[in-house]
């Protein structure tokens, strides 16, 4: 398998350099390369990547589905695999890639939950329950689950669909990139498929916020075909915090 992975970044000094040296680590040699797509950011970000020895390319127009619309474009190999700067790859990750896409002839995407790094043991028993109540049923039910900072797809599947939709500033792309690959061939969430992050987002918008945010994204992406949340329902939403 030719994969290459892809990561988008925004001000990740703090991060980005070992999510890099994790990757490097998991793959033992099995990644064709790993693009960090710079978007926009102000820090170091961009030296730090540069030290590691890993390509680079920036994105000047801030945004997540343009960070990895560009990254697509830039790829050279047969399956794009995205993740966030700010997670940490465990070491079977890529025995996984293989295993299920072996199995598995027609499927086009493999994504897979989070677990956080750096929460505190309530945050990671409600998220832990969340996870694994919701997702299996709800993936059964939709027949499509990816998450954007987990997921690996066919190259040719994502031309196909036309890529992101930069249109969509953040909540809900990648329950749109799901439903639009679903089309082209099966996608595939498995709950053994997950990679570690921070749960920096989860500190800082709240558990329950956080939460109702995705949940009514996803709703809207489903049935709808748009995201709940754009700029003007995200203020009304911080609101009430």
């Amino acid at each position: 398998m030719k994969i290459s992975l892809i990561i988008p970044a925004y001000n990740e000094e703090n991060y980005i350099g070992e999510c890099i040296d994790c990757a490097i680590l998991a793959s033992r040699g099995r990644l064709l390369e790993i693009i960090v797509v710079n978007n926009a950011s102000t820090d170091k970000t961009k030296e730090i990547v540069i030290r590691k020895g890993v390509r680079v390319v920036d994105e000047p127009e801030k945004g997540l589905t343009k960070a990895r619309q560009r990254g697509l474009i830039e790829a050279t190999g047969d399956y794009i695999a995205y993740i966030d700067a700010d997670t940490r790859m465990p070491n079977n990750w890529f025995d996984k890639i293989e295993y299920y896409f072996s199995k598995k002839p027609n499927m086009v995407c493999l994504s897979g939950p989070y677990k956080y790094y750096d929460a505190s043991l309530y945050q990671r028993i409600v998220m832990s329950i969340l996870w694994y109540t919701s997702a299996p049923i709800v993936y059964r039910f939709v027949g499509y689950m990816v998450l954007g900072g987990n997921f690996i797809a066919k190259k040719s599947a994502l031309l196909d669909i036309g890529g992101f939709d930069k249109n969509i500033d953040f909540f809900g792309e990648d329950t749109d990139i799901a439903r639009r690959l679903s089309k082209t061939g099966k996608v595939v969430f498995k709950m053994d498929f997950f990679i570690r992050t921070s749960c920096r987002r989860l500190k800082k918008e709240g558990l329950i916020i956080t939460n109702i945010k995705y949940g009514l994204n996803f709703i809207w992406e489903v049935f709808f075909h748009r995201p709940f949340t754009n700029k003007s329902t995200d203020i009304r939403i911080k609101k009430h915090e």
